[in-house]
């Protein structure tokens, strides 16, 4: 297989160590993985806000870069959703979409198509699980609550294949953080309560690490625990599973 690495932009700019943890961890499983330097923003920023048309130049040159590729594996469950789900209609009639099919966050990618089943790095301790909803519900990374269907969940599968970690869940697993992108720009209050909220069931497992597969997700819990002073860290998904290799 020969692995595209996209690196979304806020990732790049705010959690480089997310993409280096991603890059080392595929490496180490032996992945054939390439990142094309020339990678911009894939256009959900402008999309979520209402300019649609500013984004299909950037999905025309994400096709171009990355077409070629068996797979694209990214470290972002809604950057990773917005081109599986908008681009074939973005792209209609405009150019030949073939990413939105080959494009697949780390943690799917890992567990379904790789389907590791090897110990991994060590983290000896208590960590909190935070399923985005981009993941839950766009992505098939966990079970929806509200489907009542047989719980499943493949962030967890992996993280227990970490020696020492000690993985919970916070009560009402699957409910949303309040960053949804544009959404904590435009309904700042609501927001900012239910991340208070959110971030209030996180603590109360008494874990010592939030972790999650979207770094903005961790990014917005993090902003509201720093501002209400509690003590608990923040750490995306693969930065645990390449802890120690």
């Amino acid at each position: 297989m020969k692995i595209g690495l996209f690196i979304p932009c806020y990732v790049d700019a705010v959690y480089p160590q997310v993409g280096v943890a991603t890059y080392k961890l595929l490496r180490h499983l032996g992945i054939d993985v390439t990142y094309p330097l020339k990678q911009t923003c894939c256009g959900q920023p402008m999309a979520n806000a209402g300019f649609e048309k500013q984004a299909i130049p950037l999905a025309e040159k994400f096709e171009d870069l990355f077409k070629e590729f068996d797979y694209v594996v990214a470290p972002s469950v809604s950057c990773t959703a917005f081109v599986k789900l908008n681009y074939p209609r973005l792209l209609r009639g405009k150019h030949e979409c073939v990413t939105s099919g080959k494009i697949m966050d780390v943690v799917k990618f890992l567990h379904d198509v790789v389907k590791v089943d090897r110990r991994l790095g060590t983290f000896p301790h208590k960590v909190s699980l935070h399923n985005s909803c981009h993941g839950v519900r766009e992505l098939g990374l966990s079970s929806p609550s509200e489907e009542h269907i047989t719980p499943f969940n493949k962030i967890k599968d992996l993280l227990q294949l970490v020696d020492g970690i000690n993985v919970v869940e916070p009560e009402r697993p699957d409910e949303c953080c309040g960053f949804g992108g544009m959404f904590s720009v435009e309904e700042t209050a609501i927001s900012a309560q239910m991340g208070k909220d959110k971030v209030e069931r996180h603590i109360k497992t008494g874990a010592e690490y939030i972790t999650g597969p979207d770094c903005s997700c961790l990014m917005h819990m993090a902003g509201v625990a720093k501002k209400q002073g509690q003590k608990i860290e923040f750490k995306h998904v693969v930065e645990i599973l390449a802890a120690g290799l």
